[in-house]
């Protein structure tokens, strides 16, 4: 596992807030946080009524969410990652459903981490044991007997003496009311309309041992919510992964991180801070949420094959280079096509965008050079309406195709809140309520709520 810091290795700092199981708290993370240290820094969070929160008022499933996003609003600004174990990930998914609709103040999500979760439909459970585990608490806290019977229950293996020493305090000191709030309402509590569809690097390890969360339900309950997610078995597991296997959890995450959540550029601080405040309308700061989760690096085009993708990423390259992590404008092209969306009108001598776009790159692909440094100039010469490609497009149509393609990958590189930041653009914070504006417009005037840099010499992005 690397070793090098991520500010060494000039990577923006990546946080992963994790919420805990039922009957646990954020200290069953600390082996997890111990083998990250370094490349994540992890930080778990006590809900109400486990941990040291186990003396915090009675919460409902909802309640419990708001107290997450309160404590990631008070400490959260740069890039993060939300994760749950069990229970915990039940929350996470609601969490992260408001922060992508942008309900609420938080901005920088980049992905998620989730060790045998809850999923958001009511959560399989074998009813005996639902009842067994209720009886538990029917006059008070869990006892020794009953938290080791837990224990024993969700394990596949006995855990070492320090785990089993922490587990054991934790159970016992579990609210009894919070205990059984979820396992008579939260558990069975069907969010799947609010979180809908979550769009985003997801990672979930499960336990093969696990009988109702385990590596074989997973993705039965998960696929359809998490379209990227990546399942990841974990042998000889049951359903305590942070306590069982933090190694080969830590291992996975490292992996996922680098693949899948360290693609693409960063939303700088202080514009972070700017969208999560009160001058952005909150459907405007989930678009913007949105736009800025990391690409699909294994993005399967729905319009294009992956031939023209691979021609329309060569040519982004040419029209906006990127430098640094950059945007899959290519991808996210063929992904615009795909839901029928484009800039309101097409040249009559053209036809409908999906078509055109094949069309063209079916033309430029009969010319195109193989050696990098010969392409700009062919792709010149079809701008300029002087190409020699003979294909489904004349060199006249080809001509206004690219000017359609210029403006789609020009429009989805300033599209993203990075970019905006990089070119000093903040007129999406003139909204909330009641409606802000400026004060005075006019070149080099910032205002006091601007981010620094703005109203000066302006920035330029790679587009040109």
């Amino acid at each position: 596992m690397p070793t090098d810091s991520a500010a060494a290795s000039g990577e923006a700092p990546l946080t992963l807030y994790l919420l805990h199981a039922l009957g646990a708290s954020a200290a069953s993370f600390d082996r997890l946080a111990e083998r990250l240290a370094g490349r994540v820094e992890v930080r778990g969070i006590d809900l109400p009524g486990f941990g040291s929160a186990a003396t915090a008022p009675d919460s409902t499933l909802d309640e419990t969410v708001e107290h997450v996003i309160r404590h990631l609003a008070a400490h959260e600004r740069g890039p993060w990652m939300l994760g749950g174990h069990s229970m915990g990930g039940k929350i996470a998914a609601l969490v992260a459903a408001r922060v992508l609709r942008g309900d609420a103040p938080l901005v920088g999500l980049r992905g998620m981490v989730l060790m045998a979760p809850s999923p958001p439909r009511p959560e399989p459970m074998d009813e005996e044991r639902r009842e067994l585990m209720l009886s538990w608490v029917a006059d008070g806290a869990i006892g020794e007997r009953d938290a080791q019977t837990f224990l024993d229950q969700n394990t596949a293996e006995p855990l070492d003496a320090g785990a089993q020493s922490m587990a054991l305090a934790d159970l016992r000191r579990t609210s009894p009311t919070a205990w059984r709030a979820w396992l008579e309402t939260g558990s069975r509590i069907d969010a799947t309309a609010e979180v809908a569809t979550l769009d985003l690097p997801v990672l979930v390890l499960a336990g093969e041992d696990d009988a109702d969360l385990g590596a074989a339900a997973q993705p039965g309950l998960l696929a359809s919510v998490y379209p990227r997610a990546r399942f990841v078995s974990l042998a000889d597991t049951g359903h305590l992964i942070p306590l069982e296997r933090d190694a080969e959890a830590a291992e996975a995450i490292s992996r996922f991180v680098d693949d899948e959540v360290r693609v693409g550029p960063v939303v700088p601080d202080d514009w972070a801070e700017l969208i999560a405040g009160d001058r952005v309308d909150d459907r405007v700061r989930g678009i913007l949420n949105r736009r800025a989760i990391p690409d699909d690096r294994g993005y399967a085009p729905k319009v294009l094959d992956l031939a023209q993708l691979t021609l329309l990423r060569e040519i982004a390259d040419l029209v906006v280079p990127q430098d640094g992590p950059a945007i899959d404008l290519a991808g996210r092209v063929d992904a615009q096509l795909a839901r029928g969306e484009g800039d309101g009108w097409r040249n009559a001598d053209l036809p409908p965008d999906p078509e055109a776009y094949r069309a063209g790159l079916d033309t430029l692909a009969a010319v195109w050079p193989t050696d990098p440094a010969d392409r700009e100039a062919v792709l010149r010469a079809a701008i300029e309406g002087t190409t020699d490609a003979d294909g489904p497009l004349d060199p006249a149509r080809l001509k206004l195709w690219l000017e359609d393609v210029r403006n789609d990958l020009v429009r989805q590189w300033l599209a993203h809140p990075a970019s905006m930041a990089r070119v000093g653009y903040d007129g999406f914070a003139t909204g909330g309520s009641p409606i802000r504006g400026y004060v005075e417009l006019r070149l080099g005037r910032r205002e006091d709520w601007e981010p620094a840099g703005v109203g000066g010499s302006i920035a330029t992005g790679d587009a040109a």
